[in-house]
């Protein structure tokens, strides 16, 4: 639960390389998250190539952070794999946010940042990291560890909680 509460966007990196053996930590939190009809639509493209990270922010403006960023992670969803149409946004996502808290966990700072269904954020990418049609980009995770804190906040609202009905 600590992971949960206490995860928060981070934007601003130490220069420090993150290794292969936590990248893959973070992809197996990604590949454990449920997915449709286990179907596992999601496949991870690591980027640590500082010039590919920079060529990112040319075209997706809140993206700014991969300047600094020693490493991402792009969550893709492969169209032709998914079990039931459409569920792979959902598998994807659920991959992403695991991604995310594994991150925390390690002691890295991570951002998601949106792609899909943004079409010229898709298309740029695809060309880009040369992703099959098929396969489509739903988020970049944008890692670092911290140069940047940032405490906790309590989002819980009673406003947003309805009871067996609106």
């Amino acid at each position: 639960m600590n992971a949960i509460f206490e995860r928060r966007s981070i934007r601003k990196y130490k220069d420090t390389p993150i290794g292969k053996e936590t990248i893959q930590k973070l992809l197996a939190a990604g590949m454990a998250a449920p997915s449709a009809g286990n179907g596992q639509p999601w496949h991870f493209i690591v980027i640590d190539d500082r010039n590919t990270l920079v060529k990112i922010t040319e075209f997706h403006q809140y993206s700014q952070m991969l300047k600094e960023a020693p490493a991402a992670i792009i969550v893709c969803g492969n169209t032709r794999h998914e079990r039931y149409g459409g569920f792979w946004v959902q598998d994807c996502a659920a991959a992403t946010q695991n991604i995310l808290l594994e991150a925390h966990d390690q002691g890295l700072g991570s951002v998601w940042l949106g792609v899909f269904p943004v079409e010229s954020h898709v298309k740029n990418l695809q060309a880009l990291l040369e992703i099959p049609e098929d396969v489509v980009p739903l988020s970049i995770i944008s890692l670092g560890y911290p140069d940047e804190h940032k405490d906790p906040v309590d989002r819980y609202s009673e406003d947003k909680v309805h009871w067996n009905k609106w």
